[in-house]
C-alpha cells in the first residue's frame, strides 16, 4: 500500500514537472546574438530555442527536417528579418507554419543602413545591426514589448529583466567611448573584410573605407586582391580590420603589400548559444576598434609605440 502510494506521489510530481515545463514559453531565435537578447529579457520563465544548430552557417545554410519539426514546437519565432536569417522564412514555409507562428521583426524600429565601402559602388542594405551596441538595445526593446504582450502573465518580469541587460550593455559602451573622448578629430580609415560593421563604426562618428569580400561570403579572386590592395593603397587606409575566420593568406598578402595593420572583429554569430554570448563578443570589438583609434592616433603624433 505504501509503495503504490509513493508509486503515485513520484509519477504526480513527474507529471506536474512535465506540465510545468511544457507551459514555459517556447520562443525560437535564428541567430546568437538574438539567443543572448532573449535570453536576458526572459531569464527562467521561457525557453530559447535557437531554430537552428551550432557550426552552421547562416550565410548559405539550407533547412533540415530537424529544423521543421523544431518550428512546429515554437509558440514565437524572434528574427533579424533584414537580409541575414532567410533560412527562418523558408522554414516556416516548409512547416506550414507561415502566418500561424508569431514572428517578432526585431529590426522594426531600427534605421537601416547601407553597406559602406564596397569597391564595386553596390548599395545594399546592411543586415548586422546585431554588431551594434544601440542597435541592439533598439532590437531587445522590440522583442521584449512584443514578448510581453504574448506572455502578459511574466511581462513584469520580463520589463525589469530588459532594464537591467540595457543598462549593462550602455554600461559597457560609455566605458568604450570615454576611451577614445579626449582624441582630437582623426582622420581614420579603415578597410573591413567584410561588410558588417557598419553599425559598429557609426557609433564612434566613423565609416568604412572599404570591404574587401567581393560578396557575402565570398572570397576574392587574385584579380580583386590585386585591385583590393591597389584600392588600400589609394585609399590611405589605417588599418583592416579582419574576421576571426577569414583565410590568413588573403589578410597576409594584403599586410605584405601595403603594411597596414590588422586588428580582429567578430562577426557574433559562431560558437555556442550563450545568455552572455553577445556581451563578450561586442566587448571584444569594442575593445579591438578603440585599440585601433587610439594606435592610429598616436602613429599620427609620430608615436610607432
Amino acid at each position: 500500500m505504501i509503495r503504490k502510494f509513493v508509486f503515485a506521489l513520484v509519477l504526480a510530481c513527474l507529471l506536474a514537472g512535465g506540465a510545468r515545463a511544457q507551459d514555459r514559453l517556447r520562443i525560437g531565435v535564428t541567430l546568437h546574438p538574438y539567443y543572448s537578447y532573449t535570453a536576458n529579457i526572459v531569464g527562467d520563465a521561457a525557453e530559447v530555442v535557437p531554430l537552428i544548430g551550432e557550426g552552421f552557417n547562416p550565410h548559405n545554410y539550407r533547412p533540415q527536417p530537424a529544423d521543421i519539426k523544431r518550428c512546429m514546437d515554437l509558440d514565437v519565432l524572434v528574427v533579424n528579418g533584414v537580409g541575414h536569417d532567410e533560412f527562418a522564412f523558408e522554414i516556416l514555409e516548409a512547416s506550414g507554419m507561415k502566418g500561424k507562428l508569431p514572428v517578432i521583426q526585431a529590426n522594426r524600429d531600427v534605421s537601416l543602413i547601407p553597406v559602406a565601402g564596397t569597391l564595386d559602388g553596390r548599395k545594399t542594405v546592411n543586415p548586422h545591426t546585431f554588431v551594434s551596441v544601440t542597435a541592439s538595445i533598439r532590437q531587445i526593446f522590440t522583442i521584449s514589448s512584443r514578448l510581453q504582450e504574448i506572455d502578459p502573465e511574466h511581462a513584469g518580469l520580463y520589463r525589469k529583466n530588459t532594464r537591467d541587460y540595457v543598462r549593462r550593455l550602455r554600461r559597457m559602451k560609455a566605458e568604450y567611448m570615454r576611451r577614445v573622448a579626449d582624441l582630437p578629430e582623426l582622420d581614420f580609415r579603415c578597410a573591413t573584410i567584410h561588410g558588417g560593421y557598419d553599425y559598429l563604426l557609426q557609433e564612434f562618428g566613423l565609416q568604412v573605407t572599404a570591404v574587401i569580400e567581393p560578396g557575402h561570403g565570398l572570397k576574392p579572386s587574385a584579380s580583386q586582391l590585386a585591385e583590393t590592395i591597389k584600392e588600400i593603397r589609394r585609399l590611405g587606409v589605417d588599418v583592416i580590420f579582419t574576421e576571426m575566420d577569414f583565410p590568413d593568406k588573403y589578410v597576409e598578402t594584403i599586410h605584405a603589400e601595403t603594411g597596414v595593420r590588422i586588428r580582429h572583429l567578430s562577426h557574433l554569430t559562431g560558437g555556442t548559444y550563450a545568455p552572455d554570448d553577445f556581451e563578450k563578443g561586442i566587448r571584444a570589438n569594442l575593445e579591438a576598434l578603440t585599440s585601433a583609434l587610439l594606435e592610429a592616433h598616436s602613429l599620427k603624433q609620430g608615436d610607432p609605440s
